[in-house]
């Protein structure tokens, strides 16, 4: 007889060029989930990579069995596409994102999970308080953005950069993830959810054991970009005319005042004003203006008919080993006492 203690759990990795972490991530990942309560599935996406790493995963199905699903994307279209293409396909009632290079520690996983039912989480966030990471080119720019982000966005968060995270699939499943966005998700849920159902838990970090970082110091500027379109989402995804219609009413306000001062200058005290510079920066003021509020308009448009319409992925597919119609999980087994069964049976 099948009993469910916990509930059914989706694991989903992104991996690019990670060969050689393939044989060692599955044979973790099992051993962590060996008395996991519940179903489970490992959902590894290959995102376009040139080398073996597709090899690596279907070796691993054979020897494990139909709950490693892969996924292999037609090129390389960014971590955020490869996560997204396994969040669609994930069935678990809880999602969890992990990293492909060995670095997170599936052990926190059961932890995590078990966390996130007790506290009534909809967003379990890892924290790598030790983080086995360059302190210049990866410590250094993630505390940075770190701190900016909460203090920009109200999501009080030590480490958003940690892949490792637990979800409700239901609550997941209503966030699109395009560009860059894997960087932000916590914003993004915060959009579906209430803040204070996101919470954070200390996760052990491991050091990287094969091939190199996908990312350096370079990506900080890439970070303030998305940051500001995750702010800009976050606050007024449903009502962009707000946001561009208060800056040109606001401009517009300026450039209307230093009209009127010109031609208070020009009919009160008689005085030339075709040569000074702040006619012309009032007329540009006003033009401004003018377009940003037709710019508010016109989202808001766009945001309705974004909202109405089903919206497309930013990935394509090569191949999949799962089915929707037709989930294989890794099941658990527990043995339970006849004489107990009988007696509810009895009961009934």
């Amino acid at each position: 007889m099948s009993v469910v203690n916990r509930p059914s759990l989706s694991i989903v990795v992104p991996m690019y060029r990670e060969e050689d972490s393939v044989t060692p991530l599955l044979e973790r990942v099992h051993e962590a989930m060996e008395s996991y309560g519940g179903d489970w599935e490992i959902i590894c996406v290959d995102d376009g990579s040139p080398d073996k790493t597709t090899a690596a995963l279907k070796a691993g199905r054979q020897r494990y069995g139909q709950h490693v699903n892969i996924i292999e994307l037609q090129r390389n279209f960014g971590q955020t596409a490869a996560m997204q293409a396994g969040i669609d396909a994930a069935q678990g009632e809880l999602i969890v994102t992990m990293d492909g290079d060995l670095q997170n520690d599936p052990n926190d996983i059961p932890r995590m999970v078990d966390e996130l039912q007790d506290r009534d989480l909809d967003l379990l966030q890892g924290w790598r308080q030790n983080r086995q990471d360059a302190a210049i080119s990866r410590k250094l720019p993630s505390k940075i953005a770190n701190r900016l982000i909460a203090k920009i966005t109200g999501v009080e968060l030590h480490d958003y950069g940690c892949s490792l995270k637990v979800y409700r699939a239901q609550v997941l499943k209503q966030v699109r993830l395009f560009g860059e966005m894997h960087r932000f998700i916590p914003i993004w849920v915060a959009g579906v959810t209430g803040p204070h159902r996101i919470g954070e838990t200390p996760v052990h970090h491991h050091a990287r054991q094969f091939g190199e970082s996908k990312y350096g110091i370079s990506r900080t500027v890439r970070v303030v970009i998305d940051l500001i379109s995750a702010f800009f989402f976050l606050k007024y995804r449903a009502r962009p005319g707000h946001f561009f219609g208060s800056i040109g009413l606001f401009t517009g306000a300026v450039g209307g005042m230093m009209l009127a001062w010109l031609l208070g200058v020009k009919f009160l005290l008689g005085e030339d004003i075709g040569q000074r510079p702040m006619l012309m920066m009032a007329i540009l003021l006003l033009l401004a203006a003018l377009q940003l509020i037709t710019t508010g308009v016109i989202a808001e448009m766009l945001s309705r008919i974004f909202f109405q319409a089903s919206e497309g992925r930013n990935f394509s597919i090569r191949h999949q080993t799962t089915d929707s119609l037709n989930t294989h999980w890794k099941r658990h087994t527990q043995s339970v006492d006849t004489s107990q069964v009988n007696t509810l049976a009895e009961q009934v």
